[in-house]
């Protein structure tokens, strides 16, 4: 199956990782069965090292609590546990789980984690070559509703109502996994960095003193070079899109997005890009915005402060939220550019 990368990174001219007084180190490794890529900066070389394998660690505690691939992780203790007890779990995981049921309840249920149920329904590896019996979509969607999710505040316990409920972090988890590798590399004494996983990326700091961050949006029918670009200051970047997993079937595409509420494949939309200061929120928001569609999805993120959106339709056209200045590429800009592939965000 071909890749296709839609965000870029772009660098000035001068190489970014060593503008000033300033040295970088980049570790580019699998975790969370997703490439990361982990580059800190300082004027101290000394703190380089141990600040990637500071940031290492963390996301790697992170999956521990997070996977429902370990057989002995909280969530998968949750999902085996659905419709029979509750399970205590630490205040972080319980935060966590509180924050997407309120995105949730912010997207009408466009985001929901407790989707993990349906997962076998579609398979987006090729071998797919007829849609779901209407039954079986009928009898799975019974089991996807956040708001049979129970939460007990004063226990720290989580509650599965319904057997054969499952929760799935995937769309969120490598999102807070980079902010929780930003926070510990900043608290090591890493002012300027930037950490990618996939279609996620976070940066603080500068490129350069004074100067902001370059990101570019690669045209999903062309991944090589850039549509558009925007520039913003220390913030993350997501992108979600629905071309680099797909199934055909009887001639027509199928992206691998779902839409919670129907556990149908989404349309319209070919990828989505979420502008905000929080890698989490912003992972969460691009799948949910991505399901809303271009109209509800983009009337959404025009009411929340500090959020900005870019869109590509099935048509090829770009779509910006009201605060959000887009630069477009036209036919024949070869503007030279240099950047760091990111990749696409998978659910």
């Amino acid at each position: 199956m071909k890749i296709l990368r839609p965000v870029f990174l772009f660098l000035a001219l001068a190489p970014l990782l060593s503008f000033g007084q300033l040295k970088h180190k980049t570790e580019v490794l699998l975790l969370m069965g997703s490439r990361f890529e982990i580059t800190p900066y300082s004027e101290n070389e000394s703190l380089l090292d141990s600040a990637i394998q500071i940031a290492i660690n963390e996301i790697k505690r992170v999956e521990s609590i997070l996977s429902e691939w370990q057989e002995n992780s909280k969530i998968s203790e949750i999902n085996k546990n659905a419709g029979i007890k509750p399970i205590e779990v630490s205040d972080e995981l319980f935060g966590l789980i509180q924050r997407c049921i309120k995105v949730s309840d912010l997207t009408d249920g466009a985001f929901d984690i407790s989707w993990a149920a349906s997962r076998g329904i579609w398979r987006f590896d090729g071998s797919m070559t007829a849609l779901p019996e209407p039954e079986i979509i009928e009898e799975m969607i019974s089991l996807v509703n956040y708001k049979n999710i129970v939460l007990d505040k004063e226990k720290k316990t989580v509650f599965l109502k319904e057997k054969g409920m499952a929760i799935g972090l995937g769309a969120i988890g490598k999102g807070y996994a980079a902010n929780r590798a930003k926070y510990v590399m900043q608290q090591a004494g890493i002012e300027n960095g930037i950490v990618i996983c996939g279609g996620d990326l976070i940066t603080w700091g500068e490129p350069a003193e004074g100067k902001l961050w370059r990101i570019g949006i690669a045209n999903p029918d062309n991944p090589s070079e850039a549509m558009a670009w925007f520039e913003v200051g220390p913030m993350a970047v997501v992108t979600s899109g629905d071309y680099e997993k797909f199934a055909m079937i009887d001639g027509k595409r199928y992206g691998h997005i779902i839409d919670p509420r129907t556990l149908y494949p989404v349309e319209g939309l070919r990828s989505v890009t979420i502008i905000c200061p929080d890698a989490e929120l912003a992972d969460a928001l691009a799948t949910a915005v991505f399901v809303m569609g271009k109209i509800n999805g983009m009337a959404l993120i025009n009411q929340l402060n500090g959020i900005e959106c870019m869109m590509i339709d099935n048509e090829g056209n770009i779509l910006s939220s009201d605060n959000l200045p887009i630069n477009k590429y036209e036919n024949g800009d070869k503007t030279e550019q240099h950047f760091i592939d990111i990749g696409t965000k998978k659910e």
